[in-house]
């Protein structure tokens, strides 16, 4: 399970980071927000993408990918992994894509966007749990 494998990788980098599990769903970027109590822009919404190979790519919760900026960047235009694709790459189902508890090595880049705040809260494996981590740690 998804949120088994973070977890365990959170216990051997970080074991000082407490994931928090929630009965209700914490899946959209509004719903963590909710039960974070926080503004969305402190949700990390992390975007499974298809490059050459798949990647990770972590923004702020209050912005989209400028594809023009995108692809002005990476050299491709943005395309989101299928669900399916998305549960194989990361073992994370959407709305709970997070860079840890990974199976394999993947690419993951931060915007920008994030900047913006000393502490972040992506998702951590599942549709209802998370971390609150320092952004600069993260």
């Amino acid at each position: 399970m998804s949120l088994n494998s973070v977890k365990q990788e959170l216990l051997k980098i970080a074991p000082d980071i407490q994931i928090i599990e929630y009965k209700t769903s914490t899946a959209s970027v509004e719903e963590a927000a909710l039960a974070h109590k926080v503004e969305p822009g402190k949700i990390v919404k992390t975007l499974a993408l298809m490059l050459e190979k798949p990647i990770l790519l972590m923004t702020s919760g209050n912005v989209k990918i400028d594809n023009k900026k995108y692809k002005d960047f990476f050299k491709k235009k943005a395309k989101m992994l299928s669900a399916d694709d998305t549960l194989r790459y990361t073992s994370h189902p959407i709305g709970g894509v997070c860079p840890f508890g990974l199976p394999n090595k993947i690419d993951i880049y931060a915007d920008i966007s994030l900047n913006s705040y000393d502490f972040v809260i992506p998702a951590a494996g599942s549709g209802k749990s998370s971390v609150k981590i320092m952004r600069k740690r993260l």
